[in-house]
């Protein structure tokens, strides 16, 4: 299993829009990079969903539904999409202040590139995450 985290305008698409939906596409990337990490996703393989813009915090966690597929919403025919399903909201919500005053998250992907919409998690930084959310699955 792999870790990821995706970005989202609330205003576009919140936590509670997609808990509403239960499991909808993520559609609406153009970015190569972020495109190349939804391929490399697999059938359950967790998500946190981040709020970007004001609010820059994890507020949700999702699962990979559904595999890579076009998106039929870019006319160039280049880009594609995955489906996520919400699985659990964070008890707290975790910022992205909190997560650059964390030491230990100082590579996360998150920080290094901020403008890539779709991003890697590792599997400690996932750890340590939920840990600061009070969040637990299962």
């Amino acid at each position: 299993m792999a870790y990821w985290l995706m970005k989202s305008e609330p205003g576009t698409w919140s936590w509670d829009d997609q808990v509403k939906a239960g499991t909808a596409e993520w559609d609406g990337v153009r970015n190569y990079q972020a495109a190349n990490n939804m391929k490399a996703m697999a059938l359950g393989d967790l998500v946190f969903f981040y709020h970007s813009v004001n609010e820059k915090q994890i507020v949700g966690i999702c699962e990979v539904a559904k595999l890579y597929y076009p998106d039929p919403s870019d006319p160039s025919g280049r880009f594609g999409m995955v489906d996520v399903k919400a699985v659990k909201p964070f008890v707290q919500p975790v910022t992205l202040a909190d997560i650059k005053a964390e030491p230990r998250l100082q590579d996360l992907a998150l920080v290094r590139q901020s403008r890539l919409s779709v991003l890697p998690v590792q599997k400690a930084e996932w750890a340590l995450i939920c840990k600061m959310g009070k969040t637990k699955l299962k």
